[in-house]
């Protein structure tokens, strides 16, 4: 696609970057959006909003119940009554306690629920995700989303939704009661009102930056940790212990910093809700006290009544309180898990994208420019032609662009000026799946999955047996190599690759390329960590590999493109020079030059 291409799509390179710095309070379009996640448990979800609507008026109910035995039956010194006004009161506080059990179980389930599916579309969207967004985004961060931010989310959905509906739910059931018992003293509680609203506020803005700090330096650590886990040979091998360990201290200093400062906010915060819910009951108790004391209210079972709704008004203040600073953390990791999942694909097929047909592997790359960064190409009017069968080299110094062309036959990335053509076939044009199914891809860093060799080397023919996989192996001329392993093809592999050496790895790489049998066969590099005898050993093989095949080839070990149908020579992002190998040597220009750098390292 070119890029007047991908402008028309509305995508381009620079979208979908992971803006850290952009947040937002309390969001209701997050709200919502994370609400439509309840949509397949609706069952579920309706019957939790029942059960919140019956807790909420369950608990005033008790009180109220107690209220009217102590004023009734024990007043009046009734004893049946009383003892029917206990039953009563012990069959509502069962009745309670089961309603509380369902709530707290189906909020749970739910929560689990939600952040099942999460989960799966935050896995499956980063699968979908260009080479390209990628580039831009940092591993650790990936991770992130997945663990941290998307647990902030499951307390938000079980916790904060549903606790907090409750205790709105008891604070209106309880200002009912207290009107219906004496509406001007309720008038008195009412005036904590702007008070409460103040301290919140206040403390709110200092929170929600607070909580953003916390996640976002926490996603810095994780990144920090997923690096030096991934490195540890280098760190190790240049004695960077000491010096990583430092730089980590640092960063564990400024994320413990940043709890500390939350911790100190709201440490102060619920203190202040709590001296204000008290300093007001004991204004209640005292104007409640003077009223009876001057015959103005001639009934201290009212105030009884009264006060003991007075808990049930303020502490959904304090609970809510709480239930908001965690909101503050719910939002800011859906904040961030959305902007993942709203990161738009630096490019994507279009709608009318045609399933490529079996292909003879003719490829043309036609005035080709691309650049990872748009405004810096790294590759200028590339145009050259392989034939069906052909294998073509590139050679060229490092960062001369050769495995920028690989990636773009493999449709990694898409070129930004110029085209692809593959059998006749735009690249832009065709399903990227039905492409990818016909090339075979061994890269200098080839990676390992969980599972044993023979798993590893089936994952370019899913369907292929077991002696399917030996006998591509043996044709590779590498089955006894593997067979010498611990537990031969079914030796396990470590987390990728680990415990497989490198010439091992590239083996077995080999080896999967060879069951897969692709039309279109890319070599990046796939032989500079092989031993010299190694090499020697899967040369015959290769050529088994290449025949019949349109292969590419980038290498700087040079014995590997002397019989090579041609070969590329690219510096700065241009082909300066390309024919046979024989050819170019004659020619004596850059490629005689490299080659002549070459014998002089000893490799040949």
């Amino acid at each position: 696609m070119s890029q007047q291409a991908a402008h028309a799509t509305g995508l381009t390179r620079g979208q979908g970057r992971d803006q850290e710095r952009e947040h937002r309070p309390l969001s209701m379009t997050l709200i919502r959006r994370l609400w439509r996640y309840t949509t397949p448990y609706a069952g579920k979800r309706n019957a939790l909003m029942v059960l919140v609507v019956a807790r909420a008026i369950q608990l005033p109910a008790l009180l109220g119940v107690a209220k009217a035995v102590i004023s009734g039956p024990i007043e009046r010194g009734d004893f049946h009554g009383t003892v029917l006004g206990v039953l009563g009161f012990a069959a509502l506080a069962v009745s309670t306690e089961l309603v509380f059990h369902f709530r707290v179980r189906y909020a749970l389930e739910l929560g689990e629920d939600v952040i099942h599916d999460l989960r799966r579309d935050i896995f499956g969207h980063i699968q979908k995700l260009t080479m390209g967004n990628f580039d831009r985004t940092k591993m650790g961060r990936l991770i992130s989303r997945m663990t941290s931010d998307a647990e902030a989310v499951r307390l938000g959905v079980q916790d904060v939704i549903f606790v907090s509906l409750v205790q709105i739910g008891q604070g209106i059931v309880a200002a009912g009661f207290m009107i219906y018992y004496d509406w001007q003293l309720f008038l008195v509680v009412a005036t904590v009102a702007p008070v409460l609203f103040v301290v919140i506020n206040y403390f709110r803005k200092k929170l929600s930056r607070a909580y953003r700090d916390v996640q976002e330096s926490f996603s810095q650590l994780t990144a920090a940790v997923v690096e030096s886990v991934g490195g540890m040979r280098e760190t190790q091998g240049f004695a960077r212990q000491e010096t990583n360990a430092a730089l980590f201290d640092d960063q564990l200093t400024s994320h413990a910093g940043y709890n500390m400062h939350v911790a100190r906010t709201a440490g102060l915060f619920l203190p202040m809700l709590e001296l204000t819910s008290q300093t007001f009951m004991a204004v209640i108790l005292g104007v409640g006290g003077y009223r009876i004391l001057t015959g103005t209210q001639a009934d201290p079972g009212t105030l009884i009544g009264f006060f003991f709704m007075v808990p049930l008004f303020f502490q959904p203040c304090s609970v809510i309180g709480r239930m908001y600073n965690q909101a503050l953390r719910a939002m800011a990791g859906a904040e961030r898990v959305f902007r993942l999942l709203d990161t738009e694909r630096d490019w994507r097929d279009p709608t009318e994208a045609k399933q490529l047909p079996t292909i003879e592997g003719h490829v043309v790359f036609d005035g080709v420019t691309f650049g990872y960064d748009p405004e810096r190409p790294v590759l200028h009017d590339i145009s050259f032609e392989a034939r069906p069968g052909q294998t073509l080299a590139f050679v060229g110094e490092t960062g001369s662009g050769k495995s920028s062309i690989i990636n773009l036959i493999a449709k990694f990335y898409l070129p930004d000026a110029g085209e692809i053509r593959i059998d006749g076939h735009r690249i832009t044009e065709v399903a990227t799946p039905s492409l990818r199914r016909q090339l075979g891809i061994v890269l200098q860093e080839n990676f390992l999955f969980e599972g044993t060799v023979m798993d590893n080397i089936r994952i370019g023919a899913p369907e292929a047996s077991d002696g399917d996989v030996r006998s591509a192996a043996r044709e590779l001329d590498c089955l006894d190599l593997l067979e010498q392993l611990p537990d031969g093809l079914y030796t396990r592999v470590g987390e990728s690759g680990g415990s497989i050496s490198l010439g091992q790895r590239q083996l077995i790489c080999f080896a999967r390329a060879m069951l897969a049998d692709p039309r279109i066969l890319l070599l990046d590099e796939a032989t500079s960590a092989v031993d010299p005898m190694t090499e020697a050993r899967i040369q015959s093989a290769l050529e088994i590999l290449l025949a019949g095949r349109t292969s590419f080839i980038v290498a700087h070990r040079l014995s590997t493109v002397r019989h090579t149908d041609a070969v590329l020579v690219l510096d700065k992002g241009r082909i300066v020079e390309r024919g046979p190998h024989d050819a170019l040597i004659a020619r004596g220009q850059v490629y005689a030059r490299l080659y002549r750098q070459f014998l002089r390292g000893g490799e040949s």
